[in-house]
């Protein structure tokens, strides 16, 4: 099957490197697009199968134009493909409908397989950063909101959500790292999923940031 995407990047050698690198398989890069603008603009106009979406375009969020592609075209999959594979940007983009999140330094046989399950319809697959985040949350669907966090056990999790190291957050609240530690173990424990950028997507998703 054909699988058309849009590809939305400020870098011209991505841009180009991308249209090569799906080169001999059934995907076809058939728009660009430099800036945010464009990239809304060039999906409504040409309606791709999947949207490829650079999380950084300009000194603007690609994350902006992630909610205004959802809004206006909300059955075209959007996949994130950034450098940084950040919480906070992983946590934002699943919360705005991102259908998956990978890195740029991914093989082209896994990105080619994370393009091909968007389109399908699929969910996330093992390749990209939101499958274990997908899984994890979908098993903890029951997990209700009234989870009892303390003050400072809130404040670090709001800090982990901004993407902030142990000894930032440290820094920033005047505790020491230890305590910083024992509180994100602590964080993790209760609202029960394994690492930062799972406990940032549960921030996210309760407007905790």
């Amino acid at each position: 099957m054909a699988i058309s995407i849009l590809v939305a990047d400020d870098h011209p050698m991505i841009r180009s490197g991308l249209d090569g690198l799906f080169s001999g398989t059934e995907i076809s890069v058939i728009a660009v697009a430099s800036n945010t603008k464009d990239a809304v603009a060039e999906t409504v106009a040409r309606q791709p199968d999947v949207v490829l979406l650079d999380v950084r375009m300009n000194e603007n969020s690609g994350l902006d134009a992630l909610r205004e592609i959802k809004q206006l075209q909300p059955q075209i999959p959007v996949v994130i493909l950034s450098t940084y594979d950040n919480p906070t940007y992983v946590a934002r983009a699943h919360a705005l409908g991102a259908c998956d999140y990978v890195t740029k330094g991914t093989s082209r046989d896994d990105l080619v397989r994370v393009v091909k399950a968007a389109a399908n319809g699929e969910s996330p697959i093992e390749a990209g950063l939101l499958y274990n985040i997908a899984a994890t949350l979908e098993s903890k669907k029951s997990a209700g909101d009234d989870i009892a966090l303390t003050n400072r056990e809130s404040q670090v999790l709001r800090h982990i959500a901004l993407g902030l190291s142990n000894r930032e957050i440290a820094n920033s609240l005047r505790i020491s790292i230890e305590t910083v530690k024992e509180h994100v173990q602590n964080i993790l424990r209760k609202i029960r999923v394994s690492d930062r950028t799972q406990a940032a997507v549960w921030a996210v998703r309760r407007n905790l940031v």
